[in-house]
């Protein structure tokens, strides 16, 4: 018997037959065959563990009467039995949404042709690969007070280290460029009131004769005296004229009370550095874990 089946009439019927979504399925073309029996199995089906996903994979069958196939499993986490269907055109189908901590997935395979006869089905044990955590990240700004900054090379004349915190862009603080000069390195300190753990700073060029940093340390401490370098940067510092440079967060393991920014090197290499605005501001870091 010759059949021409169109995408809307066969949607229609698996429609009724499956539990599952319009999305789950391919796109099935006009069709023209001559059915003459049930369709030969799928074979060689193997499957491959991904990061919340199973990825399954199979040798299409030569069997003329072949037209799709339907992958059924319980989904663990929904606790629900799902059907999703291939068809003839494609040797692969990604499980997504899966977790590792299930164990065992247990799919099934079962051909069909034109008519929506059903053949042999296949059983398969698959396992999903560890589904990745994701974190939110809240960044609160530091409300700090002058007295909390500090440096041991602040210009005499100009630039004093509280117009860091004044929000005027155009004020600025110096570090000494008068005679005698000392060397790099030279470091801006701020004194936390409260222990920090995570974090991220921000600061801004001065506006005209900027010398900012283009190397620069991190570094903490519990007590001011003994101190652990946590983050470096020699690269992505801005050189311009009012510019702004928000760090990536800084993560540590304990809490501290002392941070320290040592400039190690300036753009110019001058053996002095300066910034117009400098921001400190906690991070919370909530991870959540699927497989937990």
């Amino acid at each position: 018997m010759k059949i021409k089946s169109y995408l809307y009439y066969l949607s229609a019927i698996l429609g009724v037959m499956l539990s599952t979504n319009c999305s789950d399925y391919e796109q099935f073309v006009e069709s023209d065959k001559i059915v003459s029996g049930k369709p030969t199995a799928v074979s060689n089906i193997t499957y491959e563990a991904l990061p919340g996903q199973i990825k399954l994979n199979w040798d299409v069958p030569s069997d003329s009467n072949f037209y799709y196939l339907k992958v059924s499993f319980f989904d663990h986490l929904t606790q629900t039995e799902k059907t999703k269907v291939a068809s003839v055109y494609t040797n692969e189908l990604i499980v997504s949404d899966t977790r590792e901590k299930f164990g065992d997935y247990d799919f099934t395979f079962q051909t069909f042709n034109s008519s929506n006869e059903g053949g042999e089905i296949v059983a398969l044990k698959a396992k999903s690969g560890k589904a990745p955590a994701t974190e939110t990240i809240t960044t609160t700004r530091i409300v700090l007070e002058d007295s909390q900054f500090s440096t041991d090379n602040q210009e005499p004349s100009e630039g004093p280290i509280r117009n860091l915190n004044d929000g005027n862009p155009n004020s600025f603080f110096h570090t000494r460029w008068s005679s005698p000069q000392v060397p790099m390195p030279q470091y801006i300190q701020i004194d936390l009131k409260e222990p920090l753990t995570n974090f991220s700073f921000a600061y801004q060029n001065r506006n005209g004769s900027q010398v900012g940093p283009e190397h620069l340390k991190v570094l903490i401490s519990n007590d001011g005296d003994n101190w652990t370098e946590v983050a470096e940067y020699t690269s992505g510092l801005p050189s311009a004229s009012r510019a702004i440079y928000n760090s990536p967060v800084i993560r540590n393991s304990e809490p501290f009370t002392n941070v320290r920014f040592l400039v190690t090197k300036t753009f110019g290499d001058r053996n002095y550095f300066n910034l117009a605005e400098f921001m400190l501001y906690s991070v919370q870091i909530d991870i959540y874990d699927p497989e937990i």
